[in-house]
């Protein structure tokens, strides 16, 4: 396929993201199938709560545990609802590269800002030429759409180095812009970003190290509980960015209280379970995640009130001491 590369040179010119980016859950039904009704009222949600991007068929959207046709229509339909007002990144990984080949052509026909992709983790990619040689043939297949590699060790069991990926990666995948960096290793993250005068877009993932991340120099991140409580991350930034570093520390160490609290629990079941006591309901996970229990729900919710949380993950100015 031929490559337009004003097209590509147009797309990738303001390719750098900023501001929080939620992965946004996947709505599904009690029996497990799809539930994109409901997509226009999530995006209204995060919008309103003031995310400046979507990231769509990631871990947190149970994209590896979607059909390829259903991580189409998933993606078709969080494209359509956001309307261009704000980037939507398409994760389009597969243990298959053809599957992801076909995802990646289909998030730039709908128009999708970005695509994004995990290796293969079936069989572990070991090299940084084997990943190279991957992510090069996924890409091609969307070759007018910026490209961001997806960097989570604990879920691929791929932790090659991430400046040797990008070193040598530069090249051979012309639609390159940068990474989704989903480790706790703040160093390489530095060195992502300082690369080649700056040239990468390395885009954080850990939503309990922001402030690091943010002081360390990122300018977006990518997470799951941006869909819960994007205002107080938003808070913690600006608290940041005026000089008040001991009321940002107060914002992070709310977003790690409100972590440590879920992972009581199955984690993403959790996170759909205070969605759906915010007024949104995204239906249950698929297995293998299982759904909480009724028992375990009001459990979570107790917890979650005992910490403060209904309180000042809203319009609050500042840290509650609850």
């Amino acid at each position: 396929m031929m490559v337009d590369e004003s097209l590509l040179m147009q797309r990738m010119a303001g390719r750098k993201l900023s501001g929080l980016i939620a992965a946004t859950y996947t709505p599904m039904k009690a029996c497990g199938d799809l539930n994109l009704d409901v997509v226009p009222a999530m995006v209204e949600k995060l919008l309103l709560d003031g995310v400046s991007g979507l990231y769509v068929c990631g871990s947190t959207g149970e994209g590896m545990s979607l059909t390829t046709r259903e991580r189409q229509l998933v993606a078709s339909a969080f494209v359509n609802a956001t309307a261009g007002r704000v980037p939507v990144i398409v994760q389009v990984g597969h243990n298959s590269l053809r599957e992801a080949q076909e995802l990646a052509k289909h998030a730039q026909q709908i128009g999708a800002s970005a695509i994004s992709a995990t290796c293969p983790s079936y069989f572990k990619v070991a090299s940084v030429q084997s990943l190279t040689l991957c992510m090069q043939e996924l890409a091609a297949a969307a070759p007018e759409t910026p490209f961001y590699y997806y960097h989570i060790p604990v879920l691929t069991g791929s932790s090659i180095d991430m400046v040797e990926f990008l070193t040598h990666a530069d090249e051979a995948i012309p639609t390159l812009v940068g990474l989704k960096y989903t480790d706790t290793m703040l160093f390489e993250f530095q060195r992502c970003l300082e690369l080649s005068n700056r040239k990468f877009d390395v885009v954080w993932g850990c939503d309990e190290m922001l402030l690091g991340a943010t002081a360390t120099g990122a300018r977006a991140a990518i997470g799951s509980t941006y869909n819960l409580a994007a205002k107080i991350y938003r808070k913690m930034t600006l608290a940041l960015a005026s000089g008040q570093l001991e009321t940002a520390r107060q914002w992070q160490s709310k977003s790690i209280e409100m972590i440590c609290t879920i992972g009581r629990y199955p984690f993403h079941p959790a996170m759909k379970a205070i969605l759906a006591m915010q007024g949104l309901d995204v239906g249950p996970c698929r297995l293998p995640l299982e759904s909480l229990s009724q028992s375990q729900v009001e459990s979570l919710r107790e917890s979650l009130d005992a910490i403060g949380f209904f309180e000042w993950s809203g319009d609050t100015s500042k840290p509650s001491d609850a």
